[in-house]
């Protein structure tokens, strides 16, 4: 069986996570075709992808074999309206974004139920993605195995119940915001505390990786694990990083659940 074009519509942030970790896998599909609006978003994704086809033209990236919908939710059904008469009736179409499920997505698509889901997240440009992914009964096991084998370069894809697919956005596609500016700061001051950059990057992976581990794998409380080292120069800030979790991230996942 030979391997389907692919078609994005939405030329930003997350078609470009899906390039990269293709790239980097050497797993990029013969044929992707890009559509968006922004001409000069196109220009600037075609000089770093040299292979793949730019278009203003909505319906040609629909027109593809598996169209990833990468658009973000205030635009979304506008989109998918205007992608529903170019969709192959043997197309699959996997949504990218939170707060439209499967059956909402089918009626902009005036009745197209080849859908499946997914919040993919930025590590995939790595290979070290967690995209999990929810199916729509009206996809069959092949088209099943054709959405996995797009996305196994990228990480790990498990397959999970739709209602969780908003829960994931603000866990794992969001979460390396929360984490990612603060390994940075560590990771420069330890270059400042006379480490060599690779040791610095060395000793971030082991440690960051070390840490989840040990939270998750060790056996012990939670509040143990926080008692393993004595020192904690960063105690008196953690109430309120504390307070920003539990007040701003559950006002998103609600406003972002459908």
């Amino acid at each position: 069986m030979s391997a389907p074009s692919i078609g994005f519509i939405g030329g930003g942030r997350v078609a470009r996570i899906f390039l990269l970790g293709w790239t980097r896998a050497q797993k990029l599909p013969a044929r992707i075709v890009v559509a968006d609006p922004n001409a000069d978003a196109l220009t600037q994704l075609r000089a770093q992808f040299p292979a793949i086809e730019t278009t203003t033209d909505l319906t040609a990236a629909a027109a593809q074999g598996v169209v990833f919908l990468a658009t973000h939710p205030p635009v979304l059904a506008d989109a998918a309206g205007r992608a529903a008469a170019a969709l192959k009736p043997t197309a699959i179409l996997v949504s990218l974004a939170p707060k439209f499920p499967i059956a909402k997505l089918s009626t902009l698509l005036g009745g197209f139920a080849r859908i499946a889901r997914s919040n993919p997240n930025a590590p995939s440009v790595v290979g070290a993605g967690f995209n999990p992914l929810a199916f729509g009964s009206a996809l069959t096991a092949a088209d099943r195995d054709t959405v996995r084998a797009l996305f196994a370069p990228l990480g790990d894809s498990p397959e999970v119940a739709e209602e969780k697919i908003e829960a994931y956005a603000v866990f794992t596609a969001m979460g390396p915001t929360y984490l990612w500016f603060q390994m940075q700061a560590l990771r420069e001051l330890a270059v400042t505390f006379g480490l060599t950059p690779a040791e610095a990057d060395v000793g971030l992976k082991r440690m960051t990786c070390g840490a989840a581990r040990t939270l998750v794998d060790s056996g012990l409380a939670p509040t143990d694990v926080m008692d393993l080292v004595p020192v904690k120069p960063l105690a008196e800030m953690e109430p309120q990083v504390l307070e920003l979790y539990r007040t701003r991230l559950p006002a998103l996942f609600q406003k972002i659940k459908p």
